[in-house]
């Protein structure tokens, strides 16, 4: 039997928990702080190993938490413990589902990177430029046990850029949120509305979806770029492509075929040739594209379709 939710506070709101993990995360916590929302309790996933010596490595938010002596735990269900009960969890990319139990004994609302129901779950932001959308935006939602299903109470939309990258929508959708989430808490929530249109869900990014298939057109193996982490492979090895950009020039040689033009690289796709600007050699660190053409010596460039 499903559980009732916690009803969300009417007015302006007092104590509140946050429940957050990566740095954009990180970042809406420290936004809150500055604007001096009361946070007095902090839940983020657990401490991971990262590194050669396998050294546990606190979140982002666990960092800033720890910063200004805030307590932080790694269960949600110590919120149901505190001494003094909150009035409103916030919850922004914390990397797990909020449990019914707990939904049922404490209202929460969620900072969303997209315009709901567009783009529900993972990778909202990473899809919406894939796909090339437009716009999108950030929503500030009722946590409902279904995922990114429950009400929306303020939403803000933003423009998106040919050349904006994941990073910074990500960075500029943290910022508005921020505002949305001060307003609401000082001013009192608004009545959440049902969300209307389609769900699309916003499934979680594999490597594959990072790879560049130089056959597509100019603009797709930009969006590709624009996500981070995108790669190819030539001669065997894979190297990441930092970034890159599109040129007006129609593509007159194979797919993937790459050739040095006044120090600069450029690639064909399968409609418009486009320029690599910075990339990786595997085992390599990130270096220009001309640094890399240098260091070739006229070989053929020819990247794996």
């Amino acid at each position: 039997m499903t559980q009732q939710l916690a009803p969300l506070p009417t007015g302006p709101i007092g104590r509140i928990a946050f429940l957050g993990t990566p740095d954009t995360s990180a970042s809406v916590l420290a936004g809150l702080l500055a604007a001096q929302v009361d946070v007095v309790h902090v839940v983020t996933r657990a401490d991971k190993k990262r590194g050669r010596g396998s050294a546990l490595v606190p979140s982002p938010v666990k960092v800033v938490a720890h910063e200004h002596d805030i307590p932080v735990s790694h269960r949600v269900d110590d919120l149901l413990e505190l001494a003094t009960p909150i009035d409103l969890g916030v919850v922004v990319a914390y990397g797990a589902l909020v449990r019914e139990h707990v939904l049922a004994r404490i209202p929460m609302v969620n900072l969303h990177f997209s315009l709901l129901p567009r783009w529900r779950g993972a990778a909202p932001i990473e899809r919406c430029i894939l796909e090339g959308d437009s716009e999108t935006g950030v929503c500030l939602m009722h946590v409902e046990v279904g995922l990114d299903t429950g009400g929306v109470l303020a939403c803000e939309r933003i423009a998106v850029d040919d050349d904006m990258s994941a990073d910074d929508m990500r960075s500029e959708l943290a910022r508005r949120g921020v505002g949305l989430l001060v307003s609401a808490l000082r001013n009192g929530l608004p009545p959440a509305v049902p969300q209307v249109g389609e769900p699309v869900y916003a499934e979680k990014l594999t490597v594959l979806d990072r790879r560049i298939v130089w056959g597509e057109s100019a603009d797709s193996t930009s969006r590709r770029c624009r996500i981070g982490g995108a790669w190819t492979e030539i001669d065997g090895a894979r190297m990441r492509i930092g970034s890159l950009r599109a040129t007006d020039d129609v593509s007159t040689r194979p797919a993937g075929e790459g050739v040095v033009v006044g120090g600069r690289l450029v690639v064909a796709t399968g409609d418009h040739d486009v320029e690599i600007v910075a990339l990786q050699p595997e085992g390599k660190k990130m270096m220009s594209a001309s640094e890399w053409v240098n260091g070739r010596r006229g070989a053929p460039i020819h990247f794996t379709t």
